[in-house]
């Protein structure tokens, strides 16, 4: 039975997916105006630090919805975990250590969860999905976003039989390595954004984060630090996302990348195996004779198509996309601008570090701090130029976050793992 058919029978029988939102920013709302039209599932809670946005998602809701329901409006995300009325908890947070709360309190209320919150899957979501999985739940990233999307064509190609030499996305927004949320006001204001939010897209955090997520997923790492960010087109990136020594930019295959011209795309590089493969590769692609093609999606829908997650997670029992074990990639903290002893710096989408993707081993090796870790009272112990990969030596870390805490956690569980590098066959 098709995930569709399964969720008619779900409304056939009157007992719809029950869905508990914690988040309803651009992200939040856009998803819970969605369920709003979708056959088997409704929203039972939403929660967020602003009520009057929680109400206002709830308003838009039972505005069109054909079933209009009471739902559970709070500004504190556990009353909406704990419902009985809840069964399935979605984080539109996007805050790690918020999200880290989250996490570990559905956890315990023993529900499966979906994440539209990436900064906090990069940075403690192997511990989180060794822990929902020996608790028999779901953990999981939402479909509509990048990784996801991204995960879907990788194995596409993979059950066809097919090598994939290059996973990744188109970025959305010109890179901006500064930006910050007073240079990214006015555009998030026209957009209906947070202004950290769309600062993080700017200077490149969540380009990382999702890279890094669909490292985590699949084995392939970057191919340099921060990896390579080429322009380019469908036909263009087919040429110069191959190895140095066939005139492209690569170190290696099995790689995470962007591309400037893809947005808001997703894409996958293949090889046939053989060569009647090839032949016919060539044949239906009319693109002339080719070794690698592109198969390229040129869309994700973002929180309108996590509500098919949803319905996986707790119809299915299946995850969008999750991490295969310890983690391959790490997107750590870099500065944006010099920094003072004594100053706290604010955490992702701020003013004082933005995200850069490298290997988990680096990161270890040069004692780099996760950007997700950039959380609570953080100072600086000294003086720090614009443009330094953060390390314990910079700063002092705030030990009594909930998201420190885990990420210690996580670190001691996968220490004897950080030297495997699975990838997912």
């Amino acid at each position: 039975m098709t995930l569709y058919a399964k969720l008619l029978e779900r409304e056939k029988q009157g007992n719809p997916i029950r869905v508990g939102v914690i988040g309803a920013g651009q992200m939040g709302f856009g998803m819970i105006s969605q369920i709003s039209q979708i056959p088997g599932m409704a929203v039972k809670g939403i929660s967020d630090i602003r009520i009057e946005a929680a109400q206002r998602a709830a308003d838009a809701y039972n505005a069109t919805a054909t079933v209009k329901e009471n739902i559970l409006v709070s500004n504190d995300f556990k009353e909406v975990i704990h419902s009985d009325e809840v069964e399935v908890i979605v984080d539109a947070t996007g805050v790690p250590e918020v999200g880290a709360k989250i996490s570990l309190e559905t956890l315990i209320a023993k529900k499966q969860i979906v994440l539209l919150n990436v900064e906090i899957d990069i940075t403690i979501g192997p511990l989180m999905k060794k822990l929902y999985d020996a608790a028999g739940l779901v953990y999981t990233g939402s479909d509509g976003d990048e990784p996801a999307a991204t995960f879907e064509l990788y194995e596409f190609a993979k059950a066809m039989g097919m090598e994939v030499l290059v996973a990744g996305k188109g970025k959305n927004n010109k890179l901006n390595i500064t930006a910050n949320p007073d240079t990214a006001k006015d555009e998030a204001a026209r957009n209906k954004m947070a202004a950290h939010m769309l600062a993080a897209f700017q200077d490149g955090t969540k380009t990382m984060a999702e890279m890094n997520l669909l490292s985590n997923a699949i084995g392939f790492v970057p191919d340099v630090t921060g990896m390579h960010g080429i322009a380019g087109n469908v036909d263009s990136v087919i040429k110069d996302l191959d190895t140095k020594e066939r005139g492209g930019i690569l170190n290696k295959y099995g790689v995470v990348e962007y591309v400037d011209g893809l947005a808001p795309g997703v894409f996958v590089i293949v090889k046939g195996q053989n060569e009647g493969v090839i032949h016919e590769m060539n044949y239906l692609m009319k693109k002339g004779n080719q070794e690698h093609h592109i198969l390229y999606r040129p869309y994700h829908l973002a929180s309108l198509e996590t509500p098919l997650t949803i319905a996986k997670a707790v119809l299915n029992h299946e995850a969008a996309i999750a991490p295969l074990g310890a983690p391959i990639s790490e997107t750590v903290a870099v500065t944006k601008k010099d920094i003072k002893a004594g100053e706290r710096l604010d955490g992702i989408g701020g003013y004082c570090v933005r995200g850069v993707l490298e290997t988990h081993s680096d990161m270890k090796k040069e004692n780099h701090i996760p950007i997700g870790l950039i959380s609570g009272n953080v100072v600086a112990k000294r003086d720090i130029k614009a443009g330094t990969f953060l390390t314990t030596d910079d700063v002092e870390l705030d030990q009594s976050t909930t998201v420190w805490k885990l990420r210690k956690l996580q670190d001691e569980t996968f220490a004897n793992e950080d030297n495997k590098t699975p990838i997912l066959v």
